[in-house]
């Protein structure tokens, strides 16, 4: 979906992604700014939104969003690796803005679908040559998502993940910069999102935010002195031998 948006006084634009294009990438929280149309249709969004710049008395873009979208994301492969024209930090939302983009590298062909984000989000590195720039190892995206001769997908082992994730959040810094307090917002941050998922019932939001929060809650134990492994297992040894009853769609536990 593609969604107009209007920020009073300043712009008239385009994006898929209205939190991470215009609230964290632009500063506007909901309020500030209106969407005045969307669309799944980018050809009528990229003209309507010409002629509403035109009608609200804005500067009008000189590109087409269609073909800025077209052009945002070109991805440069090589042998091991493929390049995004765009650092971590905005690598989601110029994603979303270019599902469906296809590129090949001397081995493999890719298809950006919404599933491959959160992959390559976790696994996407900053370019050693450019700051401005992040890629993902061809042949690791290939094995988990394009490789036909796998069997059906197994259940994950999460034990495999938590050790990748605080590798990933020692080398952003997150553990000799940042803190707890912040974490906790972090968390509360990520549901909201699930809570807004839910009443939408979007599937894909609603895995994307759970996800998010295992990874917020995996820093918070680390930054308490702790693994999130043992939390849960702690966790998992006071409920086994829980008894209750279901009552209004919550399990209440049983008291002596």
């Amino acid at each position: 979906m593609y969604y107009l948006y209007h920020i009073p006084g300043k712009k008239i634009g385009v994006t898929r992604n209205l939190r991470t294009r215009v609230t964290l990438m632009q500063g506007y929280k909901e309020g500030e700014y209106e969407v005045l149309e969307q669309s799944d249709d980018i050809d009528y969004i990229s003209d309507r939104e010409i002629e509403l710049q035109k009608s609200y008395g804005y500067k009008r873009d000189r590109t087409l969003y269609k073909n800025l979208f077209k052009l945002n994301m070109k991805v440069n492969p090589t042998e091991q690796t493929s390049t995004f024209p765009v650092p971590i930090n905005k690598l989601k939302g110029n994603l979303l803005d270019n599902l469906g983009m296809e590129w090949k590298t001397p081995e493999y062909s890719f298809k950006l679908q919404k599933e491959h984000i959160p992959w390559i989000l976790a696994n996407a590195r900053t370019s050693m040559f450019n700051d401005n720039r992040s890629y993902i190892y061809n042949k690791a995206f290939y094995e988990a998502f394009f490789n036909q001769d796998h069997n059906p997908p197994k259940q994950v082992n999460l034990t495999n993940y938590f050790p990748l994730i605080r590798n990933w959040a020692k080398d952003r810094g997150i553990y000799d910069k940042g803190n707890s307090h912040t974490q906790y917002v972090k968390l509360m941050e990520e549901a909201g999102e699930l809570a807004e998922a839910l009443l939408k019932n979007d599937k894909y939001e609603i895995k994307d935010a759970i996800g998010d929060m295992v990874v917020v809650l995996t820093n918070l134990a680390v930054l308490e002195g702790m693994q999130i492994e043992n939390c849960i297992e702690s966790a998992y040894n006071e409920i086994a031998n829980r008894k209750g009853k279901m009552q209004n769609g919550t399990f209440v536990k049983q008291t002596l």
